[in-house]
């Protein structure tokens, strides 16, 4: 997929996380290990969301190995901006509908 239709797709998600009132902290964090396309707070939690798009079941594009590295550039970027709060993992799927999946695990 092409990085314009990928800012498309977060920019969807964008919309559709702040009318559910998610407060979008950062967006597209890079590290070494990889990037977090979300990072938002919801409820005194603090959201790392990952954003697929796609007409097929791009859920499957969340591999184990993709959720270790955000877990790295989520840590990461908790110790550069000394935050300590509770967090994690989210995916939103943005298709023909959107939806959020919380706290995704392998």
């Amino acid at each position: 997929m092409s990085r314009a239709k990928g800012n498309i797709g977060e920019d969807k998600a964008v919309s559709f996380l702040e009318e559910r009132g998610f407060k979008i902290i950062d967006r597209n964090y890079y590290s070494r290990f990889g990037e977090i396309d979300i990072i938002a707070t919801k409820e005194d939690v603090l959201h790392f969301i990952e954003v697929k798009s796609g007409d097929y079941d791009p859920i499957y594009q969340i591999t184990p190995s993709k959720i270790s590295k955000i877990l790295k550039t989520a840590d990461i970027y908790r110790q550069k901006k000394r935050i300590d709060m509770d967090f994690c993992l989210d995916a939103v799927i943005v298709s023909e509908e959107i939806e959020l999946i919380e706290n995704i695990t392998f």
